[in-house]
């Protein structure tokens, strides 16, 4: 399958009050396949919404999504989606949550027995596997989200905050996985994040959104994510150019956040 495509997307939300909120203006955006992209921006600029546009949750108002050469009409298993709460069945077992799609799919139990033990190894839960999720903690359930989105064999993966509940520690642990997923599996992956440290470290490719409406207001070509796919991810921290372009981000971001709340203050 070819690369994913987002032509001129706008998305605009009609209130019950007859007004309006443009949420997308214009948004074009080719990913190639196998590439790992990062976006953030302010609150309200979109980046959910264009992520539920490319999962086929939302139609847009305008533009389409491209994957494959075949435009995006609603979900599909080529897309899999990793929330920032698991949303897992929790009146099943782990094993029994990644083998879902599998099953779904009609595939025999034995081939569907072989990928969810892989999976589970590579998330590093195989003696994990006959518990209830509710026993889990948080990091172990966003590993079981990861392997059972993995087990549809998805295209691209679609990550919106994925490891945002998560502790400091345990948050690290979990990028660091992800880089490796991303690298054995060569799944295309996007990620939605609110932290410009995160973004940085697992975005190749890390896209800032302007607000009001939602559009690309800069983009970024980054060495870090191929850096802590072999290196310890707080080495990679204190290499050359890291430091220098997160202030420059995070001071992008607060302007853009004093601009919000000059417009909010002027209109009350």
């Amino acid at each position: 399958m070819s690369g994913l495509s987002i032509e001129n997307i706008s998305m605009r939300f009609d209130l019950p009050n007859g007004t309006s909120v443009q949420a997308l203006q214009n948004v074009s955006l080719d990913i190639r396949q196998g590439e790992l992209l990062s976006v953030l921006g302010p609150s309200g600029c979109g980046k959910t919404t264009l992520l539920n546009i490319v999962a086929g949750f939302l139609a847009p108002t305008e533009g389409r999504v491209v994957l494959g050469g075949k435009p995006v009409v609603g979900p599909g298993p080529e897309r899999g989606m990793v929330f920032q709460q698991g949303a897992l069945f929790e009146w099943m077992s782990v094993r029994e949550n990644v083998a879902f799609g599998p099953n779904m799919k009609g595939m025999p139990k034995a081939e569907s027995a072989g990928i969810v033990d892989h999976l589970l190894d590579v998330v590093g839960l195989r003696d994990f596997k006959d518990k209830a999720v509710y026993e889990l903690s948080g990091g172990m359930q966003q590993r079981v989200a990861l392997a059972r989105c993995l087990a549809n064999d998805p295209e691209v993966i679609l990550m919106d905050e994925p490891l945002g509940a998560l502790d400091a520690l345990t948050r690290e642990k979990m990028q660091g996985l992800v880089l490796k997923l991303w690298k054995e599996t060569g799944k295309t992956i996007i990620l939605i994040t609110h932290s410009v440290e995160e973004a940085l470290l697992l975005g190749e490719r890390l896209l800032v959104m302007a607000p009001r409406p939602g559009r690309i207001h800069k983009e970024y070509r980054l060495p870090f994510a191929d850096m802590g796919v072999d290196a310890d991810l707080r080495d990679v921290k204190k290499t050359e150019g890291y430091a220098e372009t997160r202030e420059e981000i995070l001071t992008m971001i607060w302007n853009m956040e004093e601009e919000i709340m000059g417009r909010t203050e002027a209109a009350s």
